[in-house]
């Protein structure tokens, strides 16, 4: 991987302001052809603001959205799609009733006849969703079977074989391990990896660094809006990005403040109110009846 090249999309000195509140403040990065760059960072870190500018729902308040080179301005999602900016969402936007493969070509359905007689061709829709979900080792049983009956990590799976069968140059994904198991985020992270190797940039949003680190080429770190830089693996360690994410002097405060509930515990029960702290409660009680 040439991190010489040009990236396929950068952002440098991104901020964005609500009003007077702060979401993201000169936020740099980048990520090149063929990488998975890790985007962590805790609840309210910035990162869902970060991605919708990428992904083209909100337009940055100050700095430069670059696209292989080139400065953009995104107006709309459908501006990034025509770029080759695909982005995944927790929600995934399917439709559980139906098929893998109606949901596969959702709003580009194939269709065979012409004019008022042109329909869905299911058949080439089940032919092609199998074959492009093969090339990212995804075993599907049935394509014509409702992806409600799907677990979490199969629905991600199509989500991403989608993206990419579309023409995806960038996938974003947002927190696609959060709400699953150890075994199904398992198989997400690795069809992370087959996207990878298909020569597509992902952008792996994620609070969790074990997932990250699992598959992640180089490591953007974001808190209160601010990131810290990206490092890739020989420049941090696990524990570090554990400490960079929640903030070591956060973590130092937390640690003394557990110890002193300890030792508070180890002393035994507090001494019981005096007869004057009791008379005191009871008249408050009274006063309140």
């Amino acid at each position: 991987m040439n991190h010489q090249a040009t990236p396929i999309i950068e952002v440098r000195n991104i901020s964005k302001y609500f009003g007077s509140v702060i979401a993201l403040s000169d936020v740099s990065m980048s990520v090149q052809t063929g990488e998975v760059l890790c985007l962590l960072g805790d609840n309210g870190a910035g990162k869902s603001t970060l991605i919708k500018i990428l992904a083209g729902v909100h337009r940055p308040s100050e700095g430069h959205y670059l696209v292989a080179g080139e400065e953009v301005h995104f107006s709309s999602p459908r501006d990034a799609l025509d770029r080759g900016i695909a982005t995944v969402y927790q929600d995934l936007a399917m439709i559980p009733l139906m098929s893998i493969a109606r949901n596969f070509f959702l709003g580009s359905e194939p269709t065979q006849g012409w004019g008022i007689f042109k329909r869905f061709d299911a058949r080439q829709a089940d032919r092609v969703a199998r074959e492009e979900m093969t090339k990212m080792g995804i075993d599907i049983r049935n394509p014509s079977q409702a992806v409600g009956t799907l677990s979490g990590g199969e629905r991600q799976s199509v989500a991403i074989a989608r993206a990419v069968y579309f023409g995806a140059k960038v996938l974003i994904l947002d927190e696609p391990t959060a709400a699953l198991g150890v075994k199904q985020a398992g198989i997400v992270l690795r069809y992370i990896a087959q996207a990878r190797s298909q020569g597509v940039g992902v952008i792996f949003i994620t609070h969790n660094p074990h997932h990250a680190y699992a598959v992640g080429d180089r490591f953007t770190i974001l808190k209160r809006g601010r990131t810290f830089g990206t490092f890739t693996k020989a420049e941090l360690s696990r524990d570090e990005m554990v400490r960079l994410m929640s903030g070591a002097d956060e973590l130092d405060a937390l640690s003394s403040e557990l110890e002193r509930f300890a030792q508070e515990d180890a002393r035994g029960p507090k001494p019981e109110l005096s007869a004057i702290e009791h008379r005191l409660a009871q008249s408050m009680d009274e006063e309140e009846t």
